[in-house]
């Protein structure tokens, strides 16, 4: 199991549980975490707490098994699955949260981080692009300077260095269970009415074909065999822009 759940009254523990991936997310991963937000739906939870097993919070997407639109799309569907559960969902971060794990973050409603937890999106550094969803909801939930950054220069940033704003409080897992436990005595109907209503104030974009276009480019290039193949073989990139 790549997933595991644990109930705590009326706040569900879900654990992405690849440590010797660093969590890295692949299909089956995506598809489990598709199953434990049915899980919340169905009881129904209050509160969803996402964490990763330690090391990572999750080192990001699985580059092993990301070539087809499979993934992608089970990429975009775990992502939304956050955000449209009416309970809040809540990210415990406690290590890098990268490329994927970064978009799970993103994805849910607060984030608690251990000062040092790293943060970013390090797709420029293997010649991948992520959508346009991921994108919007960076520039809303980082701001557009941090969100350049990660997306422009794969720069990193801190749990330290985004409190306050993305990261709502410091703090280790026990920290965000104790907050979950508080969140779970707010009224469920009052929250599922604000977070709706904060969902459709900033909706998924349209298509865009000349977004879709560069990042299928991208995608397809030879730049992106070799991001990935200097991943794997732990070296620099040489990237030709092909």
């Amino acid at each position: 199991m790549t997933v595991h759940t644990e109930w705590r009254e009326r706040v569900l523990l879900v654990t992405l549980d690849r440590p010797e991936r660093r969590n890295a997310v692949d299909h089956a991963t995506l598809l489990a975490l598709r199953a434990a937000q049915a899980e919340a739906a169905e009881a129904p939870a209050r509160v969803l707490v996402l964490k990763g097993a330690p090391p990572a919070f999750s080192a990001g997407a699985d580059l092993t098994g990301v070539e087809g639109g499979t993934f992608a799309d089970a990429l975009a569907a775990a992502l939304r699955g956050f955000t449209e559960l009416p309970c809040t969902c809540l990210a415990a971060v406690d290590g890098p949260a990268l490329g994927a794990g970064m978009q799970l973050a993103a994805a849910c409603d607060l984030r608690v981080a251990t000062p040092g937890s790293a943060f970013g999106i390090p797709a420029a550094r293997l010649g991948l692009a992520v959508d346009h969803w991921t994108v919007e909801r960076l520039t809303r939930e980082v701001g557009w300077p941090t969100a350049r950054a990660m997306l422009l220069a794969a720069t990193t940033a801190t749990a330290a260095e985004l409190a306050g704003g993305f990261v709502h409080r410091l703090g280790g897992l026990d920290d965000a269970l104790a907050w979950a436990d508080e969140l779970a005595l707010l009224a469920p109907l009052t929250v599922a009415a604000h977070k709706v209503a904060l969902e459709r104030s900033a909706p998924a974009p349209g298509i865009d074909e000349l977004v879709a276009e560069a990042r299928a480019r991208a995608w397809a290039s030879d730049d992106a065999e070799e991001g990935r193949a200097a991943f794997l073989e732990k070296r620099p990139a040489r990237f030709t822009g092909r």
